[in-house]
């Protein structure tokens, strides 16, 4: 017997952390000092992570924290520009996505994104497709580690938690999920989650 429904994090475990060079085009973009630039970048993420603000107006937001100006053509750089930052996949974990959906393991998705990047995944890999459930922040309202993000992601799948592996690279996005009865899988490379992957479908066997 399959043991459950693997929920996966995106970024850090199937796609890439954002990237060097992507990071310094951001900085040559924006025209700003980088220590300035990453200081806001991440004060003002999670409220475009959660959908409550687009694009536009999370680099609006910005420039006015940094006392800048970016008009409409700067900021449709920026944006094209972060998207790309975040846009590399893990060929080995994308591949272990698609040996898991042809064995018939009901795979999810909870990704802290907003709606630009998330429409890029879904216009640029068709192997999201696999995913019962795509839970991306940027449409819940609610980003990793609230409560309320793993909550919907339990009704959605309709599954008793204890049935559902969540599979983060930050630990405290794993605990809070194991807080809401979730089992939890730190994720430090493909060798070590196929292991936890085995011992699991063998207890559940």
């Amino acid at each position: 017997m399959v043991a459950g429904t693997v929920l996966f994090d995106l970024f850090g475990v199937l796609a890439r952390q954002q990237a060097a060079d992507g990071r310094q085009r951001l900085i040559r973009v924006a025209g700003v000092p980088a220590a300035d630039f990453w200081d806001a970048y991440w004060a003002l993420r999670p409220p475009y992570d959660r959908g409550e603000i687009d694009g536009p107006g999370y680099w609006r937001q910005l420039a006015d924290r940094l006392g800048a100006r970016f008009d409409e053509r700067r900021i449709a750089a920026l944006i094209a520009a972060d998207v790309e930052s975040w846009s590399a996949v893990d060929a080995t974990m994308i591949a272990l996505v698609e040996e898991l959906a042809r064995r018939g393991r009901r795979i999810g998705l909870l990704s802290n994104i907003p709606e630009e990047l998330a429409r890029h995944y879904e216009n640029h890999h068709a192997w999201l497709d696999h995913f019962a459930v795509r839970a991306f922040s940027c449409r819940l309202g609610h980003a990793k580690p609230e409560p309320a993000a793993y909550h919907w992601c339990q009704r959605a799948l309709a599954e008793p938690p204890h049935r559902i592996l969540f599979v983060d690279d930050r630990r405290e996005n794993v605990r809070a999920a194991e807080a809401t009865g979730m089992r939890g899988h730190l994720f430090t490379t493909p060798d070590r989650l196929r292991a936890q992957l085995d011992r699991w479908d063998t207890a559940a066997g």
